[in-house]
């Protein structure tokens, strides 16, 4: 069991208050943590002790350039560690957040004659990258709760020859987790590789790359570290060493070379090559507290409170006149609920949410609009609408809120109270 009150300590800003459209002021809460999160302390603390050792890395003779070179890659081992990747079989690259990292990889992986299975529960960071580069098809979902169909992902696996299948690990929209493992062993039984878009899922769920099993290792994992409470904008790609060789860089520059002459280029190995430019060191320091506070804390733990606090909010949301998009248990889903209030729009929910009772929230469509759109039952026809009158009439949305590792019961209860008001006021 968490001691949220010594979690909640670890974290700027929790007990700040916020105004009110009324003049008061009010402790504020955020549930918008499906978007991004509040640092640790220590990891603030850590860049400060690590700034008197800031230096270049791979790029200087220097003891300090020593320090910084060692440190960074020596994270990639430890990063490798906490998602038992092995280290002969899986390289780490860093970007700057998950949305580069899908884009390296379909710069890295694909061409205009290979075949790519993504979904329609995905964000655009995991869907634009690959339109225009492949032969790209869509896996459908179920209409009564958003989640993945499997049963049409198989009949795409077993009538195509599917290169990759790209997916979330989590939906930012509903919290839809899907399992990884055994999707990477329906994959691998058809020949077919698996890329993980793992933005929402690694901060609140323990991922073994491996699996449980023969077949069940995921073949390539990306994140962000600024949704696991790592600011300083880091992302990871995890990813087959195998798969990354001979590949022309997708950034190119310093640190992506091994010589340049006048008229050749000879390219570094990765992950050097995947990393023009100056690495943010910072943020890998960052990364890894977070990891380790996580670590600490046990994903488990994480899991399971988030779990008790779900159950707590979709149990009071009940009988309300309001829509509920996803799984209605935490069977398999995150601390996200999206929902709808029957005869308001989105907007003026989430907005009186903020200013009325200091609960922020996110609304709209979440960088998701295709499955947004599938949930909601709008049709191609109806989105015309929307296009051309882009700046006459609110757009088709959601209001979501999404737990963090700190967000506690009391919270929750506040939010209720704020819902049934906003429900009685309007």
């Amino acid at each position: 069991m968490l001691d949220l009150q010594k979690i909640r300590k670890l974290f700027p800003g929790i007990y700040d208050e916020v105004p009110l459209d009324n003049g008061k002021k009010i402790i504020g809460i955020n549930f918008d943590n499906a978007a991004t999160t509040p640092p640790f302390i220590y990891g603030i603390r850590s860049i400060e002790k690590f700034a008197s050792w800031y230096s270049s890395v791979h790029r200087g003779a220097g003891y300090k350039s020593k320090i910084c070179s060692d440190f960074y890659e020596d994270a990639r081992d430890r990063i490798l560690k906490f998602f038992n990747a092995p280290k002969d079989k899986y390289e780490v690259i860093f970007t700057k957040n998950t949305t580069e990292g899908l884009n390296l990889l379909s710069h890295l992986l694909v061409n205009e004659e290979n075949k790519v299975l993504s979904t329609f529960m995905e964000h655009h960071a995991n869907d634009l990258p690959w339109r225009g580069k492949c032969h790209l098809e869509y896996v459908n979902i179920n209409k009564d709760d958003g989640t993945l169909d499997i049963l049409d992902l198989e009949d795409k696996l077993k009538r195509n020859e599917i290169k990759y299948l790209t997916v979330s690990g989590a939906s930012n929209v509903t919290g839809c987790v899907n399992d990884i493992n055994k999707l990477a062993k329906l994959c691998h039984k058809y020949g077919t590789k698996i890329i993980v878009d793992g933005a929402q899922l690694v901060p609140h769920k323990k991922v073994n790359m491996l699996g449980n099993g023969s077949g069940e290792e995921v073949d390539f994992l990306v994140f962000s570290a600024h949704k696991m409470y790592a600011p300083f904008g880091i992302g990871v790609v995890i990813g087959l060493k195998e798969e990354l060789k001979n590949k022309e860089p997708f950034i190119k520059g310093g640190g992506t070379i091994k010589i340049v002459t006048e008229n050749k280029v000879y390219w570094d190995e990765s992950p050097a090559r995947d990393e023009g430019g100056t690495p943010n060191v910072f943020g890998v320091v960052a990364l890894l507290t977070s990891m380790q506070l996580l670590d600490n804390i046990g994903m488990d733990n994480i899991h399971n409170e988030e779990v008790k606090i779900t159950n707590y909010i979709l149990n009071g949301m009940k009988g309300l006149p309001i829509d509920i998009y996803g799984p209605l248990t935490t069977d398999n889903r995150l601390g996200i609920i999206t929902f709808n209030v029957d005869g308001m729009g989105h907007s003026e929910v989430a907005n009186s949410l903020c200013s009325d009772f200091g609960i922020s929230v996110r609304n709209g469509c979440f960088c998701a609009h295709p499955y947004v759109e599938k949930l909601l039952g709008i049709s191609e026809e109806d989105m015309e609408y929307y296009i051309k009158n882009y700046d006459k009439v609110e757009k088709p949305g959601m209001v979501r809120i999404s737990l963090g590792v700190y967000n506690t019961l009391e919270e929750a209860k506040r939010f209720l109270y704020a819902l049934r008001y906003i429900i009685r006021k309007g």
